[in-house]
């Protein structure tokens, strides 16, 4: 089945939400999201830059396992990595904030 494709980011948005229904898959992309920042933050503290590669590597890593193992479905990565990253992102923030539960739900996500 063929990705839907989106002019803006706030389109792409709601579908992204609908592609991270279950917790456990938000879980695996928090821990990409967080094992990515790490390895940037730990490139910087020691100037090896080697670890800067690694950041996307990791982060989207996890990430597809949360697709693959717990939700089912396809990364929206492959279509849309710039907006997939800043879903994340967003999706993290909302999270730490306790505004995730509101946002799925406006959106009609259990």
């Amino acid at each position: 089945m063929a990705e839907p494709r989106f002019s803006s980011f706030t389109a792409f948005w709601p579908f992204y939400l609908a592609q991270h229904r279950k917790p456990s898959t938000r879980l695996w992309h928090f821990a990409g999201l967080t094992l990515a920042a790490l390895l940037l933050a730990l490139a910087l503290v020691t100037e090896n830059w080697i670890w800067a590669l690694g950041a996307p590597l990791a982060g989207f890593a996890l990430s597809w396992c949360g697709h693959w193992i717990a939700e089912g479905n396809r990364p929206a990565t492959f279509m849309h990595p710039l907006w997939s990253l800043r879903g994340d992102v967003r999706m993290a923030a909302l999270a730490l904030t306790g505004r995730l539960k509101d946002e799925l739900a406006r959106h009609g996500i259990e």
